[in-house]
């Protein structure tokens, strides 16, 4: 459903900015680029201000959907929104503080994108896509409102072309057991060798991908000597990853952004925690059986014993991945975009 009429939507800008480069990740982007391609197909004029020079492959993504990219450069990003004039303005980032969040609100109808409490960031609207997050207690400021929880997830519209009607059976998985890895378009803790070691300890026979976001890292990988009944397979960034997480039987990734749209797709997921930001929802999902948490980066380094066993489990056990599809394709439905543009809109058109 569209907010006010289309003569309205086509005089709208929304300008997104997001956290993004080597050492920080490009999570804050790609779940931004879902909300974009949304408010794209609506009419909106889009802009996202985020650094994405070293990371070419996402502003490939990025500009592919029809959002321009303006750079922040050295300056204050404030100046940069002031030259854009934007109706609106989304943000989703760690590193601007509270400051600059308070100034902004005073300027543009703001919606934060946050991960449990923003810390006296203010916004005129909270989006919290997290697990559990429609019950958060913390206080809203006031006058402000709060979308939480996975109805609110953002999905690619890529992702959800792949979402299939029902989640894989059992009997519709391969043999040997095909795995794919990957951990975000710039894996920032070089994570992808530390889990195909942990594979290859496992001592399951699989026919493993693992996407290396970078030369060194495939390179490493390579290197990796699997153990009988194994395959490994290495593969750089790909435009193609929801078509190989819907062809795997098994993935492994980061406890992060991409967790919820692994869940869209009905995937059983392995996941690793790579940040403290991630831990609540890494220990959730374990404990309420949506997927297997295979270790914390602790736990990768220093050789775990229990970290191998949960991963034999996840790779061994037929019936629990296919418990872990059904759990988790019934709890994200696709929808999170639309639901999310419906509601900046009307903020949008309220604050006007």
């Amino acid at each position: 459903m569209s907010v006010g009429s289309s003569e309205d939507v086509r005089l709208r800008r929304v300008a997104m900015v997001c956290d993004a480069g080597p050492d920080v990740g490009i999570g804050h982007v790609m779940r931004c680029l879902a909300l974009g391609e949304e408010l794209v197909a609506r009419g909106v004029r889009v802009v996202m201000v985020a650094d994405l020079d070293r990371v070419p492959w996402a502003a490939e993504q990025v500009r592919r959907r029809g959002i321009e990219i303006a750079s922040p450069g050295p300056g204050d990003v404030r100046d940069v929104l002031a030259r854009l004039e934007p109706s609106s303005v989304v943000v989703d980032s760690y590193l601007l503080p509270a400051s600059v969040y308070a100034d902004l609100r005073d300027r543009w109808p703001l919606l934060a994108l946050i991960d449990g409490d923003p810390r006296g960031r203010v916004a005129d609207l909270y989006l919290d896509q997290n697990l559990g997050a429609e019950a958060s207690t913390w206080a809203l400021p006031e006058g402000s409102g709060h979308l939480g929880g996975l109805a609110y997830a953002q999905q690619r519209r890529e992702i959800v072309r792949q979402r299939p009607s029902a989640p894989k059976a059992a009997a519709d998985e391969h043999t040997p057991v095909r795995v794919l890895a990957f951990f975000g378009g710039t894996d920032a803790f070089g994570v992808s060798p530390r889990i195909v070691r942990l594979v290859t300890r496992a001592g399951i026979a699989v026919e493993l991908t693992a996407v290396a976001a970078t030369a060194e890292l495939a390179e490493e990988i390579a290197g990796i000597v699997p153990a009988p009944g194994q395959a490994v397979h290495v593969i750089g960034p790909t435009d193609t990853l929801a078509e190989l997480v819907a062809d795997s039987d098994v993935v492994l990734s980061a406890a992060g952004t991409s967790a919820w749209e692994l869940f869209c797709l009905g995937a059983a997921v392995g996941f690793v925690c790579v940040a403290d930001n991630q831990k609540d929802a890494y220990v959730r999902m374990d404990q309420e059986q949506l997927a297997v948490g295979i270790a914390t980066l602790a736990e990768l380094d220093g050789d775990s014993a229990d970290a191998v066993a949960r991963m034999r489990d996840l790779l061994g056990d037929v019936r629990l991945r296919e418990r872990l599809r059904a759990a988790c394709w019934a709890m994200v439905d696709g929808r999170g975009p639309e639901r999310v543009a419906d509601a900046l809109l009307a903020l949008d058109r309220d604050r006007v």
